[in-house]
């Protein structure tokens, strides 16, 4: 009985991680795009950066936690360890999540403030009119 709760920890942890990471993914594309200046290959690649880290993380804790705990002996003990096991990994998930959003929302500040400053430099190339106007 126990190789098949843990079994089933696994099946159900790595299926909603893989499912919240393709939505993530997909939906968030859209917003790094914009956070990034409109740079579609910086926002895909950070967006598969971040999907690979998401990955590791997330696992990594799944199966860590795997040995955590007393190994259920009865339905009722098996229920308890797949629910809290389970719920244990959707709030890291979420974690994960709120976490991305702050760096991704920090990281594309800098990178408007690094994509301004590269085009202040070739505004200024050019004098404005009021600029080349002679002085009395």
């Amino acid at each position: 009985m126990t190789e098949i709760v843990y079994l089933l920890y696994l099946v159900i942890t790595i299926g909603i991680t893989v499912w919240v990471a393709r939505t993530l993914s997909r939906s968030g594309l859209v917003f790094l795009i914009q956070c990034f200046g409109q740079n579609e290959t910086l926002a895909r690649s950070t967006n598969h950066l971040l999907i690979v880290g998401f990955y590791l993380v997330n696992i990594g804790f799944i199966t860590l936690t795997l040995s955590l705990g007393d190994e259920p002996t009865t339905v009722t003990g098996a229920m308890r360890f797949l629910s809290g096991k389970v719920g244990l990994a959707v709030l890291v998930l979420g974690a994960m999540h709120f976490f991305n959003m702050g760096a991704i929302a920090q990281f594309g500040r800098k990178v408007n403030g690094w994509l301004g400053e590269a085009q202040r430099p070739a505004a200024r190339a050019a004098p404005s009119a009021a600029e080349a106007a002679p002085l009395p």
